[in-house]
Parts: C-alpha cells; structure tokens; sequence
C-alpha cells in the first residue's frame, strides 16, 4: 500500500508528540485527588442586610489575622494523640487556613455584637487605632478525651498606648473522631470564643 508523502510528514511529527506525552505522563503530577468535602467555619452572629455602621476611620477596631504555630499553619485539623505526640484528622480538611477562618468569625461577631466600625481588611485596618491581634494557640482535636478546644489569646492595643491581653478557651467533649462531628465542633467553640472577644472589646 502506497502513503502519500504529505501525510507521511504530518503523521512523523504528531506520532512523535504523542510520544513525548506519554513519556512527560509519568513525571508530571496534576496533584491529589480532591477531598470529597472541605470544612469552615460559620458565624453565628452576623449582621443583617442592609445593616450599615459608620464613624471615624481612626476609631475603628481592626481584626488581625491571628499567629499561629507550624501545626495549625495548614488546612488540616491537629490531633492530639499524647502530651508528645501530634496527627492529622483523616478526612478533614479546611477550605482556608485555620488562622483566616477565626479571623473571618471574630470579625463577623464583633460587628454584629457591638456599634463599632470593624476593619477586617483593607486600607482601612492600617489606619484603626484600635487593634486586635494575637495568637490562635489551638483548634484542635484530643484524641484521648474525645473533645475540641479553641484557644486564642489575645492582645489589644489601644489608641492611648495601652495593650490588653486575656486568654479565651473553649472546648466541647464527647467527639467521635470524625471529619463532620469534629468540624461541627470546632465551629461551635470557635463562634464561643468569638463572642466572649466581642463581649471583652466591647
């Protein structure tokens, strides 16, 4: 059977393209599979539509996204197997950094609890002479008590110089060790401790 020379030339350079594919396919990743669901956290307290709160931009209180150490620095829930020992949750991922999270409930409860001006983000937070920071010390899971706890300690700086500092924990027990059931949780005790620090700044 006689090829036509032209479809001779096309044929060589797309059989040769097909070739380096299949060779590239075994040393390029396109990353894991995706997890079946991802986890947030969800304010309890917010503010309504159409809800507006003005005044000075320099009398505003602006919420810093909260420190955290290398464990809760990565979308995945920490469990404490033992007082030396840490794992991950199977099965749990968060859909955001769990520091980002925090910040987006405290924000979100302290403008619904209080009338103050709240800068979350912006321009608008460089300016506030009120600032909460601090760090968010846990959001975990104990394995050997079956509980949560959040713990975020916090420091305020007032506009007069002053900083304030207090500890906040929550913890709710009795947790199977599920991805559900512990996000489920930990959204409940992170929203406590959002509204004790909304009850503390006023």
């Amino acid at each position: 059977m006689r090829v036509n020379p032209m479809r001779r030339r096309i044929f060589k350079p797309a059989f040769a393209a097909l070739a380096s594919l299949g060779l590239l396919s075994g040393c390029i990743s396109f990353g894991a599979e995706p997890p079946e669901q991802l986890l947030t956290l969800t304010p309890m307290a917010s503010v309504p539509a159409g809800a507006a709160t003005e005044g000075q931009a320099t009398a505003a209180l602006a919420v810093q996204v909260p420190d955290v150490s290398q464990r809760l620095n990565v979308n995945r829930i920490p469990v404490v197997t033992s007082d030396s020992s840490l794992a991950y949750l199977a099965d749990a991922f968060w859909v955001e950094k769990p520091a980002q999270l925090f910040r987006n409930v405290l924000a979100e409860t302290i403008r619904a609890k209080g009338n103050r001006l709240v800068a979350s983000g912006g321009e608008l937070e460089y300016v506030a002479q009120t600032q909460l920071a601090g760090t968010l010390a846990a959001m975990d899971y104990d394995a050997v008590t079956g509980s949560v706890v959040v713990r975020y300690d916090a420091v305020l700086e007032l506009p007069d110089g002053r900083v304030l500092t207090r500890r906040f924990e929550e913890s709710v027990s009795g947790i199977a060790p599920e991805a559900n059931a512990v996000g489920a949780a930990l959204n409940q005790a992170a929203n406590t401790v959002a509204d004790q620090v909304a009850e503390w700044v006023g």
